[in-house]
């Protein structure tokens, strides 16, 4: 395991608006669900000031550790000044040290398989924001390679 201390950054885009939670898949038909509308509205196209190509998916403001509430959003990184459309949200992620892990195979099977693995170690977690990064690494859906960081 990679540590890695991560400076704070801006992200743009949409939250689900709730909190979701992984009991009985819950939070893997809410999180595909917010991924639809992030497709479907294209949403990435209405980001501006994008310092990158690449869409970060946040888990934050848990309520406990991985089987409490947490709210889930779906963004780009962005200039610190970038102004926020109509319609979207920002989300400042605070500096923080970081493990590194990297989800690689067929989607979204592989990024699941790396949370059920973070999920049974014992490694202390601060459950303040985990996210993964899909760039253009993640695109095959048949042998992709995602960014997974977890907050220490």
């Amino acid at each position: 395991m990679n540590k890695t201390n991560i400076p704070e950054f801006r992200l743009i885009g949409i939250s689900l608006g709730r909190k979701t939670y992984n009991a009985n898949g819950q939070s893997g038909i809410d999180c595909g669900q917010l991924w639809q509308t992030f497709e479907q509205e294209k949403i990435f196209h209405q980001i501006n000031d994008k310092i990158a190509d690449d869409c970060y998916a946040v888990y934050y403001d848990y309520d406990g550790d991985h089987t409490q509430p947490f709210a889930y959003f779906i963004g780009c990184k962005v200039s610190a000044d970038a102004i926020v459309p109509e319609g979207l949200e920002a989300l400042q992620i605070p500096e923080q040290e970081y493990v590194h892990y990297v989800a690689k195979g067929k989607m979204p099977d592989c990024v699941a398989n790396v949370w059920r693995e973070i999920w049974q170690t014992d490694y202390p977690r601060n459950y303040q924001y985990d996210f993964e990064i899909y760039s253009a690494k993640s695109f095959d859906w048949t042998n992709a390679e995602v960014d997974v960081f977890i907050g220490a």
